[in-house]
């Protein structure tokens, strides 16, 4: 039935080999796009963080913020590279789109001080490494949604296989 779909000369189980072979390799490469957004993300905090530490600024200083965000981020940057599982992509979804968001809001809203944590607004782009780090957060967001939506195909080849036949025998 579904052969006089293919091409001249084309049989169905190559036609299912290369749509696999196309998703895994769509699946590394979002992987490695998020892992390298992450990777840049990482190294402007952990980079940037003593700018912001300030004589008397409390436990919570903005360097220390800095700091947690690069560690969050390199640690999913591991996970990403060596755990295929969707909850790799669930945490580096929420690590960039956190870090995009603190830096969107600082940017444009003057917040004040919420509790233990500092007021950090900084009304301007021309910070250092802050543009870079808003882009890369951007870029993760975006590819690791993609990677979060891939969902079941990127965890197991067997698992997905059998995914794959449950999906084809409705």
């Amino acid at each position: 039935m579904t052969d006089d779909l293919l091409a001249a000369g084309e049989s169905p189980g190559t036609s299912q080999h290369e749509k696999r072979n196309r998703g895994r390799w769509l699946g590394r490469g979002l992987r490695i796009a998020t892992a390298a957004a992450l990777g840049i993300d990482t190294y402007v905090h952990a980079h940037d963080a003593g700018y912001y530490d300030f004589p008397g600024g409390g436990a919570i200083s903005q360097g220390n913020l800095f700091r947690i965000e690069a560690a969050a981020a390199a640690l999913v940057v591991l996970l990403l590279l060596t755990w295929r599982h969707p909850a790799a992509w669930l945490l580096a979804f929420v690590v960039a789109a956190s870090a995009l968001g603190a830096v969107l809001l600082y940017r444009y809203v003057d917040v004040g001080v919420i509790g233990p944590l500092p007021n950090m607004y900084e009304p301007t782009w021309a910070v250092p490494g802050k543009w870079l780090a808003a882009w890369a957060e951007g870029a993760a967001v975006l590819t690791s949604a993609a990677g979060l939506s891939r969902g079941h195909r990127d965890r197991d080849p067997a698992a997905s296989e059998i995914i794959r036949r449950a999906d084809a025998t409705r």
